[in-house]
């Protein structure tokens, strides 16, 4: 027969383990009221936070969920969260979303894309005094490109580049990597590059915001069109939460006040469904190139 003491203490025991298994299931319950979102950081923190904010609370009523979004420093950081699941929902670029799909082992599932991104492309800059008009006139000069993980500040631009004859490493004085769009037109503004490339999307908002003088710098070469962004969330998620954000991102509509905000902010005409056949020619386009092995 147990002593009071020894009785006292295994009471105590259980009730230890019953709080700790309630906290923990608490907290997974909170954690399951949380959808953590993140982007690509393919502009300034501040910029990205004001872009994605009005969506924040949007897909907050939507699902009824608590978002909370998670700012990474790189596009390679954006790839390693989706793939550990530590976010559920992601803004990718075509490339990074390859990156992911590859590194996960196919797990990574495009739920929804612009409009745009059927048809995206991406431009090259100059100082228009520079005398560079056409493509081969960067060779022997200093050229910019975005992240090396940015689909239309790297990949494609690389891409159309070697469809063009012309090596970046060969035949470049030197290659910069300026991190973002953003920077990229500084680089070139500021002259610390002879010309670079980005997405066309930025580049139009610069000019329209009136934030880049085209009379000193301006387009010389826009690609082709090629398959880009797209959001993206984990095959691990429940069937239904996915369906619900699928649900919440195609109804956004231009006619209604809400969704002239959202849409605008992310310089969309609508979203439309995606799937992972669209970005096949992306991911031949990185081998092409030698970014994926």
């Amino acid at each position: 027969m147990y002593s009071n003491s020894n009785s006292n203490r295994y009471l105590r025991l259980i009730s230890g383990a019953l709080l700790a298994c309630s906290a923990l299931f608490f907290g997974v319950a909170q954690a399951q009221q949380t959808l953590r979102v993140t982007t690509i950081p393919e502009e300034a923190a501040t910029e990205q936070m004001r872009k994605f904010g009005p969506l924040t609370k949007y897909l907050e009523r939507e699902t009824g969920m608590t978002v909370s979004f998670v700012p990474v420093n790189d596009y390679p950081a954006a790839v390693e969260a989706m793939v550990n699941k530590q976010v559920d929902l992601v803004w990718f670029g075509g490339f990074t979303y390859v990156q992911a799909q590859i590194r996960s082992g196919g797990r990574v599932v495009p739920i929804a894309q612009r409009e745009e991104d059927t048809k995206f492309r991406s431009v090259f800059i100059t100082q228009k005094d520079s005398g560079i008009t056409q493509l081969t006139d960067l060779k022997g000069k200093q050229v910019s490109f975005g992240s090396q993980s940015s689909t239309s500040g790297h990949l494609m631009p690389r891409s159309f580049l070697l469809d063009a004859g012309i090596n970046p490493e060969r035949d470049f004085k030197r290659v910069a990597y300026s991190g973002a769009h953003d920077a990229t037109i500084a680089s070139v503004v500021s002259g610390r590059v002879d010309a670079a490339a980005l997405d066309i999307s930025v580049w139009q908002k610069f000019v329209n915001e009136k934030k880049v003088d085209t009379s000193k710098v301006d387009v010389f070469y826009t690609t082709p069109p090629y398959f880009n962004y797209n959001w993206s969330v984990h095959a691990d998620m429940p069937a239904a939460l996915r369906e619900k954000i699928t649900k919440a991102l195609l109804a956004l509509d231009m006619s209604t006040p809400e969704g002239k905000e959202i849409l605008t902010l992310n310089r969309a005409s609508k979203y439309i469904p995606t799937t992972p056949e669209n970005y096949k020619g992306l991911e031949s386009a990185g081998k092409s190139a030698g970014l994926i092995k």
